[in-house]
């Protein structure tokens, strides 16, 4: 049953059509997507997803069942910094350290909605609470990892320190930075869109159901595609990283998942909700962290935490993690139902 499970998530369209993206650059081909497309491909998914999670949020009700995993979700994505930053300082220097417990404290977008797309396919239910927690995890680990990164900065003058003339983490208040984190377009849009489905009358949401729900598979099919192209890139970035980036992109996740488990397991989630609970532990951000990063710390190396995010964990997640985590979840909930 396991392995099946894992050919079927391989062979499913998303997986396929990402892995065409990355033999479309290493054969050198000219296929190639505009990218104003490939941004609105981005910004159907993050409304899509936000407004399908808020209508049924607003359907099951705002009960404490649906609060408690949004407020572990959030403090989880808090707390990873903490534990990752000095492990990860033991390789890397302060600035990519920073970055990367930022990026793996994080979420990926992209990778929950896959995962969204893979449960959907086996009929497993999920709330809209998690979209809740999607949209609320991805600013606290970038706010907790640049202020370890000022707080060593402030008591050290290590070889690590800033050269002259650069940002040395100083002039970023934390008003500062929740305002860039939680005006960021991909994470306003996906609140926004969250908000409305909340608030929006049953009736307003019919019309918006075609749109909405069935052209959500195509769409996110030509995105993967877009992202196996831009994963393609990486791989030579990737394979200049060393054994130590390449390992780390992949133990961090389990880690992550790992924790993500303990937790669903404590709040007594449904199947389907640990699993996208587990995969936003899992998952690694290569959007919104990126942006920040380079804005206020353009000491990290770029080169370092977009491949092991992009080249890496995404990869990993989608076509091992997934189904992964899916296994262990219903092998260790006594009433779950074997996938299928």
């Amino acid at each position: 049953m396991s392995i099946e499970l894992f050919i079927e998530n391989l062979l499913s369209p998303p997986v396929l059509f990402f892995f065409l993206g990355i033999a479309a650059t290493m054969v050198r081909s000219d296929l190639e997507i505009p990218a104003p497309i490939a941004k609105l491909f981005s910004l159907y998914l993050l409304w899509a997803i936000g407004f399908k999670g808020g209508v049924a949020l607003r359907d099951a009700g705002l009960e404490w069942s649906a609060l408690a995993p949004i407020g572990a979700a959030v403090a989880f994505s808090a707390i990873v910094p903490l534990v990752s930053f000095p492990l990860l300082r033991r390789a890397f220097n302060v600035h990519d350290a920073c970055a990367l417990a930022a990026a793996y404290g994080s979420v990926s977008v992209v990778t929950f909605v896959t995962a969204a797309d893979f449960l959907e396919a086996r009929e497993v239910v999920y709330g809209g609470e998690m979209v809740a927690a999607l949209a609320l995890m991805e600013s606290p680990p970038i706010i907790v990892a640049l202020m370890l990164r000022r707080f060593l900065l402030s008591r050290s003058a290590s070889t690590d320190a800033s050269p002259a003339g650069h940002d040395n983490g100083k002039g970023h208040s934390i008003r500062q930075l929740l305002h860039e984190a939680l005006t960021n377009g991909p994470v306003f849009l996906l609140l926004g869109s969250f908000t409305a489905g909340l608030l929006m009358m049953p009736t307003g949401v019919e019309p918006l159901r075609s749109f909405s729900h069935d052209i959500f598979h195509g769409v996110l099919v030509l995105f993967l595609l877009e992202a196996g192209m831009v994963s393609g890139t990486r791989l030579r970035e990737l394979m200049r990283m060393g054994v130590p980036a390449v390992g780390s992109g992949v133990l961090l996740p389990l880690v992550n998942a790992a924790a993500g488990i303990a937790i669903s397991a404590m709040l007594g989630l449904s199947v389907g909700n640990a699993v996208m609970l587990t995969v936003l532990a899992a998952s690694a951000s290569y959007i919104a962290v990126p942006a920040v990063m380079r804005l206020a710390v353009p000491e990290a190396n770029s080169g370092l935490y977009l491949p092991m995010a992009l080249g890496v964990t995404f990869p990993f997640n989608v076509c091992v993690g997934i189904p992964l985590y899916l296994m262990i979840i219903t092998w260790l909930w006594p009433e779950a139902t074997p996938p299928v």
